[in-house]
């Protein structure tokens, strides 16, 4: 029952006041375990990939405890750092900044890995609104979930194997071996919150056939992904996905919706447009399970 207490202040935190800047974000921190690992003690091996998840998790366990030691389990305090671990507000900003960019190629390139020199419009929005559908199952949605059934140790578990996958779960040359481990980890914790999100994406738009998107979002590589993409994509009217060019390299992608090809900025606010129901709805959501289970 606390830990939903805690879901909703740290989640009213995150979106009155976004990301603290009098601190050095927590993520930055477990990157550095992360990177510091790979420096020390990389090998093109699982074996060692599966060390470093072990090695990163011990770590910031360890880390957790005495935090919580410090919090006194004060609900405040712990609402506090959890909201750290929230994003939504961040998201929001970062993608909506596509809208009124200058340059906006290099906008986009701070928020993808694909390659971004020869996009054009209609690719850069298309970008725009796949981060923020598949960023709101892995920076709002996801972190929410476990932090209401695990507490302070949910919220920071779950973002350190994201944040693990981030940096090593790529399937290229240097880490299709030693990020396997990070990235199946990562499918796994959130293969139940991805698809809530696609749920939620459809329910704000009121969007019919509201399980419509598993059909589409089942053909992404991978497991997760595809799923709020895709409910985006029916909600919109747009077609997402489709081949796209990563380092230099086309790789063949699934489509995602049957709308039209060309995305226009009116898709990015629109898709942008229902941050303030979805963060109802959240709300709503956690508050009636609180007083459901007190």
């Amino acid at each position: 029952m606390s830990n939903i207490l805690v879901a909703i202040l740290a989640y009213l935190i995150d979106k009155i006041f976004g990301e603290f800047k009098f601190t050095r974000h927590p993520i930055i921190l477990i990157g550095e375990v992360i990177a510091k690992f790979e420096d020390l003690w990389y090998k093109d091996s699982v074996y060692r990939g599966f060390l470093l998840v072990i090695f990163t998790l011990c770590i910031v366990s360890l880390a957790t405890f005495i935090l919580k030691l410090l919090t006194f389990s004060n609900i405040l305090l712990t609402s506090f750092f959890a909201s750290m671990f929230l994003a939504h507000n961040m998201l929001y900003e970062a993608v909506s900044e596509i809208l009124s960019s200058n340059d906006k190629k290099k906008s986009i390139s701070m928020l993808v890995s694909r390659d971004t020199a020869q996009m054009n419009d209609s690719d850069i929005y298309k970008a725009s609104i796949e981060t923020y559908a598949e960023n709101l199952s892995d920076g709002v949605i996801a972190p929410l979930f476990y932090l209401a059934i695990f507490g302070l140790e949910g919220i920071i578990i779950y973002k350190t194997i994201n944040t693990m996958d981030s940096m090593v779960g790529y399937k290229n040359k240097k880490y299709e071996n030693y990020g396997k481990v990070a990235a199946i980890l990562d499918d796994l914790v959130n293969y139940i919150p991805s698809r809530i999100t696609a749920v939620l994406i459809m329910l704000v738009f009121q969007t019919k056939k509201i399980f419509s998107f598993y059909k589409d979002g089942s053909k992404h590589d991978s497991p997760n992904a595809g799923h709020p993409i895709t409910a985006m994509a029916i909600s919109l009217g747009v077609k997402l996905g489709g081949d796209t060019s990563y380092f230099g390299k086309l790789k063949h992608k699934a489509s995602f919706g049957s709308g039209r090809d060309t995305i226009k900025d009116s898709d990015l606010k629109k898709a942008l447009s229902v941050k303030e129901k979805i963060d109802l709805t959240i709300l709503i959501s956690l508050a009636l399970l609180y007083f459901m289970i007190g």
